[in-house]
């Protein structure tokens, strides 16, 4: 056992973690006295905001709602921050668990509080805002906010239309929650023999390790498995994918939107072409992942390669990855040094002031994720476990952070959350900028090739495999739009075509993965995988351009972090370089992809030995 891994009987306590591991709590509030003190302060703020009603045409009246609507928020986020992260440091502290109830609770009754806002700025005649923000100076500083809201007003009801939509829509969002239970409490996976013989028992969480064993026969044990026991439930499974993109279609034509992936991305001003951009170039491009496919057949020695031997790493991770915390942290100021001086410096002071809680601990949330407030430093949540895996999760976190520091030192409270589509920008960069610094100067050949068929599975898994759910989703979609609903054999005819045409023609499309879609959560949140494709995109643009260009581009990159939502997410992107509204950054990832392949095959070739996982 490697020296702070610990078995789950043998984790420390909260108390038994050495104080400079853990975030600075006290920074946000020194004890709960204080974030008490707060959340009374915050009690008496929020009536004051229902004496609005009706008075929003007037100029000083919308500021001045705006403005207590801005505290009261600031103020609600702050207590947010705190109640949640106390409690996902240890979630057997009944204290921390009762903050966290009280302030999700109250944050509903804001929401009633100031839900009257909206529906009466769009009431209000047309031109109404523009003529109060050309009026009254002390509003353009919420112009942009304001456009946002009245960009809405052609796919907004009327009052009494929007309530009634508001009292039904609980009903009709139940097929997540359903697919949400369904999936992590009634479902059961059989038991199957691990690599020693053992039977165990297969579960949504170790099925990705059983998947990439190197014994084919519990590869496959495990694949059949899995999709044959969501098999069982096709229908259901069916039935229920189904309602949900009915009620996406259903409500994109309420709102007098022209398609629901037009409901899904036009709110961000996100142009329909970029999502489509997505899959065209994706499909232009295929011949990459069928020879990345080809290569792995012929390494793996295989007369047939199958869908379960897709996700199998080429190569052994090192045996002495064991990598302290304090190295970790030098492993990423190296490879983030092309971010220059400042960048460094800011991640220095983040580690130094304890933006990170680091080790795993009884009762803490598991996972890693960056959160705060607008009024805190960044704070990041890890379960360091000393290997490269952990470093990179701490540079993308680190990633994240820093964007959130940059934005709310440079935006005002209404613009320093970035949008969704920009936030993942950040975190990847980071983690292509160490991966190609840790390939570059890795001596040892056998961890090199690790390396590098490392981020070749990220590429394939991120740009190629969540493309062809994007094209998944829009082929069901548009299918409904067309008033054809799809049962659960025509799923899975979608699903195994689709998996046949990206993998190529080397690839077995075993029957088993037919019924894949089901098991795939992000269905349920209507045309969200795109993004994982175009903010991987748009970080392999950027970490090209900083080490292509080197000053010019980590300015333009800075500025970009510096953004937060001060404009719409496709115009901040194109201002620091990337246009997502062209091919190019998707074509930077598939190049970076082809390059991979290229240096592995020339690692091989120079290779006396080759070092290919022994296959049992």
């Amino acid at each position: 056992m490697k020296e702070g891994i610990t078995l789950r009987e043998s984790i420390k306590t909260r108390s038994e973690i050495d104080n400079k591991y853990k975030w600075n709590i006290e920074r946000l509030y020194k004890d709960i006295e204080a974030w008490e003190q707060d959340f009374t302060n915050l009690k008496s703020k929020v009536p004051e905001l229902e004496s609005f009603s009706g008075r929003l045409s007037n100029a000083k009246e919308l500021v001045r709602f705006l403005d207590i609507s801005v505290e009261v928020s600031r103020l609600l986020d702050k207590l947010e921050s705190y109640a949640y992260l106390r409690g996902d440091e240890d979630n057997s502290n009944a204290e921390f668990q009762v903050l966290s109830s009280k302030i999700s609770a109250y944050s509903a009754e804001v929401s009633t509080t100031s839900a009257f806002f909206i529906p009466e700025l769009l009431a209000l005649p047309e031109g109404t805002i523009e003529g109060l923000i050309k009026s009254c100076a002390e509003l353009k500083k919420y112009e942009f906010y304001l456009e946002k809201i009245l960009n809405k007003k052609p796919h907004m009801l009327n009052a009494e239309q929007e309530k009634l939509l508001a009292i039904v829509s609980d009903s009709l969002y139940q097929a997540e929650e359903l697919y949400d239970m369904f999936t992590s409490a009634d479902i059961i996976f059989p038991k199957i023999k691990d690599e020693k013989g053992n039977e165990v028992q297969l579960t949504e969480g170790n099925f990705g390790s059983f998947r990439k064993s190197k014994d084919r026969k519990v590869r496959k044990a495990a694949f059949e498995a899995y999709y044959g026991t969501y098999n069982m439930y096709r229908n259901t499974m069916a039935a229920s994918l189904m309602c949900a993109a009915k009620t996406t279609v259903t409500e994109s034509k309420i709102r007098n939107y022209a398609s629901a992936l037009e409901s899904s991305l036009k709110p961000n001003n996100i142009p329909v072409e970029v999502y489509n951009n997505v899959i065209d170039t994706i499909n232009k491009n295929l011949s990459s992942l069928h020879r990345y496919v080809k290569l792995k057949k012929r390494l793996l020695n295989l007369e047939e390669i199958h869908m379960y031997d897709t996700y199998m790493p080429l190569f052994e991770a090192a045996e002495d990855s064991h990598i302290a915390y304090e190295d970790g942290v030098q492993m990423i100021l190296e490879g983030l040094s092309p971010l220059g001086e400042e960048y460094s410096n800011i991640f220095k002071e983040g580690i130094r002031e304890g933006w990170v809680d680091v080790f795993e601990n009884k009762g803490k949330y598991g996972g890693g994720y960056s959160r705060g407030c607008y009024d805190s430093m960044p704070y990041i949540l890890m379960n360091y476990n000393y290997e490269l895996y952990d470093v990179s999760t701490l540079a993308h976190e680190i990633g994240h952070s820093i964007h959130s520091y940059y934005s709310r030192k440079h935006q005002p409270y209404i613009y320093a959350r970035s949008e969704w589509f920009c936030q993942e920008v950040a975190s990847t960069t980071n983690e292509c900028l160490l991966m190609d610094n840790l390939i570059k100067k890795e001596a040892d050949k056998k961890k090199r090739l690790s390396l590098i068929n490392e981020q070749l599975e990220v590429i394939k898994a991120t740009v190629f495999v969540q493309t062809m759910f994007a094209e998944f989703e829009k082929i069901t979609h548009e299918s409904v739009e067309a008033g054809n609903p799809l049962s659960a054999d025509d799923l899975c005819k979608i699903y195994h075509d689709l998996n046949a045409k990206y993998f190529g023609p080397d690839i077995i499309v075993d029957e088993a993965i037919d019924i894949g879609w089901a098991s795939i959560p992000h269905f349920y949140c209507d045309f969200y995988v795109y993004q994982y494709v175009t903010g991987y995109a748009a970080a392999c643009s950027f970490s090209h351009m900083i080490m292509e260009e080197g000053e010019s581009a980590v300015e333009r990159y800075t500025t970009f972090l510096k953004s937060g939502c001060n404009d719409y997410p496709i115009e901040i992107l194109k201002k620091a370089g990337v246009d997502m509204t062209t091919p190019k950054p998707i074509e930077d990832a598939i190049k970076k992809f082809d390059e991979l392949i290229d240096m592995l095959e020339k690692e091989i070739q120079d290779s006396k030995t080759m070092c290919v996982v022994a296959e049992k």
